[in-house]
């Protein structure tokens, strides 16, 4: 009996604490997310439904704008990583001992200060037609050079990751100086010493060291990447037609749009899938580096 009471004992204290962080859990996000599989079992238009089994996700395989959201949302993922992860980290470490680093920190940083409404129309003035973009080129003589940046895909697809890039790198930035410095100094002028500079330095002796917050960085970014909607939606309405959706895109105009509920759920389900498989691998894989 004493043996069975020891464990409570020790860990009961501790399950109440975390009892309430868990119902709420459970409340806000499995039971939404479980009652939303529920629903993409039906053919539902808010009015009727009808119960169709798997045949919303049948449907999904051959249907060539989800399709296409699905590869927009796999180029978003890879632009979104490279761009401002790789921008953070260089100009993390490139303004981190510098005198006019703060400066130069001040205007990669102010960008993430604004929402992503503000960020849209910015962009879209600078983006459109006769915005800002094509007005540059055309007084520096490459009239040639002068598109309809949101208006034709991938065109408009690369041009709004670059516009979250613009505005995702500051965090990354902040992020990576809050790893450079928990560096220790000996050890980078220990690198010098042995010979290391510029790229080797950053690749043998720093990059290691950055390799816990990097793994927070890039995590971030991957679930966010994937969740992509709101710039979207301001600057294409994921236009022209369907051609630059995302998955979020998919399933708003899905479920709000057309009113087809259960096929936006079905979709839901799809993208919170692909959300979790994500990140599970992407965590156990540095996870397992680890041991």
């Amino acid at each position: 009996m004493s043996n069975r009471a020891a464990p409570w004992a020790t860990r009961g204290p501790a399950a109440l604490f975390v009892a309430p962080a868990v119902a709420l859990v459970g409340a806000l996000l499995v039971l939404p997310f479980l009652f939303t599989v529920y629903r993409s079992f039906f053919s539902d238009d808010g009015l009727s439904r009808t119960w169709v089994g798997l045949d919303n996700y049948a449907t999904l395989v051959t249907d060539e704008s989800f399709l296409r959201s699905l590869l927009n949302t796999g180029i978003w993922t890879l632009g979104t990583l490279l761009l401002p992860v790789l921008l953070g980290l260089l100009i993390a470490v490139a303004t981190n001992s510098s005198g006019w680093g703060r400066f130069a920190r001040f205007a990669v940083v102010l960008p993430y200060a604004l929402s992503g409404s503000v960020t849209a129309i910015l962009w879209n003035f600078m983006l459109q037609t006769d915005g800002g973009v094509n007005a540059i080129l055309g007084l520096l003589g490459l009239s040639a050079l002068e598109q309809p940046w949101l208006l034709e895909w991938p065109t408009n697809t690369v041009a709004m990751i670059l516009a979250t890039t613009w505005q995702a790198t500051g965090a990354n930035m902040i992020l990576f100086l809050v790893g450079l410095q928990a560096i220790p100094a000996e050890t980078i002028e220990a690198g010098r010493l042995d010979g290391a500079g510029g790229f080797r330095l950053l690749r043998d002796v720093i990059l290691p060291q950055l390799r816990p917050i990097s793994i927070v960085v890039i995590g971030i970014s991957l679930v966010g990447s994937l969740k992509t909607f709101d710039i979207v939606w301001l600057l294409t309405r994921g236009g022209p037609g369907t051609a630059s959706e995302t998955l979020a895109l998919t399933m708003y105009r899905q479920t709000f749009t057309l009113s087809r509920y259960g096929y936006g759920a079905a979709v839901a389900v799809v993208l919170t899938v692909i959300v979790l498989a994500a990140s599970w691998i992407y965590l156990r894989r540095q996870l397992r580096s680890d041991d």
